[in-house]
């Protein structure tokens, strides 16, 4: 599999390379003892502006239990943010110190911002109501496991259809598969 760099937005990759994503996770899943070394010796940077204990969580554990390390912050008060440092200058400095960086912020194109930047891979665990590639590809996964297919299928979202960052990105990936129907389920104003 090719190494990828920074992970922004699933469009900058084609449903191929997802397909080889879901297909290594599957394979994560079924032997996780042939994996738990394959980060030894990296770091992950975590820079969370907003809460998100899941997505921390579990970015997280992953990186633990492929045998890496993790730094970073998970409430911008307790960083440099809260001085006044800015983006481009938090991310010079922990990507000096991390080998890829996890971002998660409420503001939109923050991630691409970050990755113009950073000096290791940038990944978008979620932008403002932009973008979250990370959780797509989770839902990806699942679905793959689920159903063995991520095409003909008729998918039922349900909750903020105009604001949801997940939303918006598992439709358009999805849209990518061949006859895939979608079935919103939300009040009027959402």
């Amino acid at each position: 599999m090719e190494t990828f760099s920074n992970l922004i937005d699933l469009d900058s990759y084609s449903p191929d390379e997802w397909n080889m994503i879901v297909e290594l996770a599957q394979q994560i899943q079924k032997n996780p003892a042939l994996y738990r070394s394959r980060c030894s010796g990296k770091i992950m940077g975590t820079l969370f502006y907003e809460p998100s204990t899941r997505t921390q969580m579990s970015f997280k554990t992953a990186m633990l239990r492929l045998g890496g390390e993790v730094i970073g912050f998970d409430n911008p008060s307790n960083a440099s943010v809260s001085k006044g440092e800015s983006l481009k200058d938090t991310v010079r400095v922990v990507s000096n110190y991390a080998d890829v960086l996890v971002m998660r912020n409420p503001i939109e194109g923050s991630a691409y911002a970050a990755s113009l930047y950073s000096k290791s891979p940038v990944i978008n665990a979620g932008d403002g109501g932009h973008l979250h590639p990370t959780q797509t590809l989770a839902d990806l996964v699942t679905l793959s496991h689920e159903k063995g297919r991520l095409s003909d299928l008729t998918i039922g979202l349900c909750g903020d259809m105009k604001n949801g960052r997940t939303v918006h990105s598992l439709v358009k990936a999805l849209s990518k598969y061949k006859n895939n129907k979608f079935v919103m389920i939300s009040t009027p104003e959402l």
